[in-house]
Order: C-alpha cells, then structure tokens, then sequence
C-alpha cells in the first residue's frame, strides 16, 4: 500500500545512487572510441569511430575491443537512465505528502474513532483485523503428533513450526489451515498469507512428505485444482518440499518471504 512508498523511494534512491557511482568508475577506466553496429540480412557488421572519425571495419579477431565498447555504451546508457529516475525521485520525495490516507483514522482522538469509520486502513489495523478473522480450521486426527508455534498455534509438522515463526518474525501475517474452495472441493492451504505491498492474498504450501507416493498424488492434485482456480504457481502460490533425506532448507524460506510475500 502507500504506506510503503516513501520507504521504497528512499531504498530505490540509495541503489541508484549506489549503482551510479559504480558506473561512473568504470566508464573512466574505458577506452577511447565507440562502435557503429549495422544490421544486414540477419548478419552483424561492426565499425569502430574515434570523434566522430571512422577508424576501420572490425573482425571476429577484435571480438575483445568489440566487447568492451558496446559494454560502454550499454553502461552510458544505463547511466542516463538511472540519472533521469534519481531526479525523479527527488521531486517525488518534495511533493510526496507526510501524512497519508491510511494515518488519517489513526490520528484522530478517541472520542472521534468511536463515532468514525474509516475508509482506508492503516496497515496494522487491517492485518490484524485479518488475522483476526474466525475460521474453522482443519481438525487434528486424535493420537497425531502435537507441534506448537511460538505463539502456541498448532500444525502438524516440525517443519511448518519453522514456516509459522520464521512468517511471523517477518511480520508477515497468516493463517493456518484457512478453509478455501476451489471448484466444488473446500481445501485447507498449510499457509494462507496476507501480502500488506498490495494486500493480496498468496498461498504457501510445505509438501513433507515427498517419499510418500500417496500424499505426492494428493498434492499433485491439489496443485491442479489451484491451477484451475486461477492460483498460479510463483504468482499467489508458493511451495517448500523435503524429504527423509532431504530437509526443509530455511535459507529458502527466508528467500521465500523476502522476494514474495513483503
């Protein structure tokens, strides 16, 4: 949400910068002259100009000098483009205003939030107004082995207490075995994530069993049934595996949350 804008423009601003300076160093160790490229009957003809001057025509033999003055260009161009976005930028960050929709509720006195109701969230309110939510979730078969979260929630696997903890140390909310229907099946995503950039909601699922032939076919077809509710892999559904030889990877997860679910 813009709750997140000026933060992101300050993040973006200090790369650009970053990245800037790093160009610039190398454009001043390049070497003198451009190459004119010209396109003829699917082939590449390269010719090297010193000011404006044309120098001669270049070989697969000059593949080195070639390589380095286009690499220049692409630089040079790359260079005024980032220039062009960090002006930008600065004017954004002028006339970008302090005080934004989702603050305006949260600013207010008490005696007027009681009377008021808001028409933009603040981000916490809405992801805790989320996660708040009731559901029924999926039950536990009696005798299952019992696993806890940090927050004392109960899953079904060592493994998804890490994927709980590791969500929630990132301040990313969920839910647990949150009831959904595709088609006319009503299933139970291990994960249910609420993503608070732009307040969509992904699902991730932890497949841990994958030496399992039965449960590698039930998840099979559960992937085909998010599939046809239009929950597309690497878009809003997400998935972590191990096996007996091969346990959850919790580098991955991180991977996961950092790329995906911020």
């Amino acid at each position: 949400m813009a709750i997140n804008i000026r933060k992101d423009l300050n993040v973006r601003y200090r790369l650009l910068q970053k990245s800037i300076e790093e160009i610039e160093k190398k454009l001043a160790h390049s070497s003198e002259g451009r190459i004119n490229v010209r396109e003829e009957h699917g082939n590449s003809y390269y010719y090297l100009f010193e000011n404006k001057t044309y120098v001669k025509y270049l070989t697969s033999d000059d593949s080195e000098i070639i390589a380095e003055l286009l690499q220049k260009n692409y630089l040079q161009k790359v260079l005024r483009s980032m220039k062009q976005e960090l002006i930008a930028i600065e004017k954004m960050q002028k006339i970008y205003p302090e005080k934004l929709a989702e603050d305006v509720f949260d600013q207010l006195s008490d005696g007027r939030k009681a009377y008021t109701k808001p028409i933009v969230s603040a981000d916490d309110s809405y992801a805790q107004k989320w996660m708040d939510t009731p559901y029924v979730h999926k039950s536990f078969k009696k005798g299952s082995p019992e696993f806890y979260t940090a927050k004392g929630e109960r899953v079904r696997s060592k493994s998804e207490v890490i994927i709980a903890d590791r969500l929630r140390a990132n301040g990313i909310p969920y839910r647990y075995e949150c009831p959904l229907k595709v088609g006319k099946k009503i299933i139970h995503p291990d994960f249910t994530i609420l993503r608070m950039s732009d307040r969509r909601i992904l699902y991730h699922e932890h497949c841990g069993k994958l030496g399992d032939h039965e449960y590698t076919e039930e998840m099979l077809t559960r992937a085909n049934d998010y599939s046809q509710e239009g929950i597309i892999l690497g878009d809003r559904l997400f998935y972590t595996f191990e096996s007996d030889t091969k346990p959850l990877n919790v580098k991955l997860v991180d991977m996961i949350i950092n790329t995906h679910y911020r």
